[in-house]
């Protein structure tokens, strides 16, 4: 366990328990903003850049629960203030390529801009370093530039794209960027 500051408002972060998932799970990981990336093809590869949109753009991403076994490999923190859930991140380590996988990480929207997040994803990269990965990583969508923004200042540096990954789903049109980060 660790707490990222002192006080009544401390922030907690700690392993998931079973008898958390209820709160996980009601977490809202929507998100609305007026800065998307912009993907662009060019002669030797793509580029993305943060643009304006106006109006800003809402997502609101699905329940993606199939209920689907837990991967054995899948670890969950939790950030905890005054004994609630409010974010967590949830990574899954691939030994044959030594990559730890950054699979969700949310925080609830009161909660947001107070460092959670960033204090979430580097107790992932904590975790990948004791693991003995080489790199973590991670997708987002184009449209999500605050979280592109945290995964920049965390280090992570986009590696690829896809613009199919969305086919057929809720997110149809969007464009999958990958991000990662060696350790």
């Amino acid at each position: 366990m660790e707490t990222t500051e002192d006080g009544p408002g401390a922030v907690i972060l700690r392993a998931a328990r079973p008898e958390d998932r209820t709160a996980i799970a009601r977490i809202d990981g929507s998100f609305t903003t007026d800065r998307v990336l912009r993907v662009r093809r060019t002669d030797t590869g793509f580029e993305a850049a943060e643009t304006a949109v106006d109006p800003p753009v809402r997502k609101t991403f699905p329940d993606d629960d199939c209920g689907e076994a837990d991967d054995p490999g899948e670890r969950t923190v939790v950030a905890e203030v005054r004994g609630r859930v409010c974010g967590f991140v949830t990574t899954v380590f691939q030994r044959w390529n030594r990559r730890l996988v950054v699979a969700d990480l949310e925080v609830a929207p009161a909660h947001r801009g107070r460092g959670i997040g960033a204090a979430l994803l580097a107790r992932a990269v904590e975790e990948g370093r004791r693991l003995g990965a080489g790199h973590v990583w991670l997708e987002v969508t184009h449209l999500n530039a605050p979280a592109v923004r945290l995964y920049r200042r965390a280090g992570f540096e986009l590696c690829g794209l896809d613009t199919s990954l969305y086919s057929g789903t809720a997110s149809e049109g969007e464009t999958a960027l990958f991000m990662s980060r060696p350790l």
